[in-house]
């Protein structure tokens, strides 16, 4: 006889689950909150336990799970985590390594500094979603990879994070071709973040945008679903806007 507990989680393991990486400051803690507010169930990882305990105190929906992506003890972690949850809808790889700063030339770049940068920003997304592929693939879910201008462009001192960013570009849509899933690699543009400012040292960075002005972009994206590809989020499809909150 079923329940009114057992009916009570169905519904709740029928809700849309979704694995954001970095979530604990700038774009990945934003879109974090929105996901969580607009009834997603939301695991969420970064290296600082008391960073990602503060970004989510209390936030409904939320599964913090601190760790460092390059381990694959964290990584299998987190696929227990989604396995708990009875499925993945959504994978976005936020957490980036912008490597050393000041930002130097890339011939300065030292061979150890380059290896940590393509580890973090491309190894482990490409390991974390062979683990994950199988829940992706039944639920027909959603691979999001956060990219960069860098990606394409050639700007002097970004020669590593860019070079990192266009290889996730190529492994995310490449992932997504090989298992029929949607992939979309997105450029946020410009952000007021930690990062972002770290790419800067000194500078007055408080007229670029917050990180909570392109998660609307993201989620008009991840609703609307379009063809797999390389988007810019500030020119995603304004008529696909969903009026979403971090609150």
């Amino acid at each position: 006889m079923t329940t009114q507990h057992d009916r009570q989680l169905s519904l709740h393991r029928q809700a849309p689950v979704a694995l954001v990486t970095g979530g604990s400051t700038g774009l990945g803690r934003a879109l974090v909150h929105v996901l969580a507010a607009t009834g997603w169930r939301v695991i969420t990882t970064a290296r600082s336990r008391a960073e990602l305990g503060t970004a989510h105190a209390d936030r409904t929906g939320v599964t913090a799970v601190a760790g460092d992506l390059r381990s694959t003890d964290h990584l299998a972690v987190l696929s227990d985590t989604v396995r708990g949850h009875g499925r993945l809808d959504l994978l976005v790889h936020n957490a980036s390594d912008l490597g050393p700063t000041p930002l130097p030339p890339l011939a300065d770049v030292r061979p150890a500094q380059l290896h940590d940068v393509l580890e973090v920003n491309v190894v482990a997304p490409i390991a974390l979603t062979a683990l994950l592929l199988p829940f992706l693939t039944r639920d027909d879910g959603v691979l999001l990879s956060i990219s960069s201008d860098a990606a394409v462009e050639h700007y002097p001192g970004w020669g590593a994070y860019g070079a990192s960013k266009a290889a996730l570009d190529h492994a995310t849509l490449t992932l997504a071709a090989e298992n029929g899933v949607r992939g979309y690699a997105v450029d946020p543009g410009d952000m007021r973040t930690r990062m972002h400012q770290a790419a800067f040292p000194g500078e007055d960075i408080s007229d670029r945008p917050t990180p909570e002005s392109v998660v609307p972009h993201l989620m008009s994206l991840i609703s609307g679903r379009p063809a797999s590809g390389r988007y810019r989020a500030a020119e995603i499809d304004a008529s696909l806007l969903v009026e979403v909150s971090a609150r």
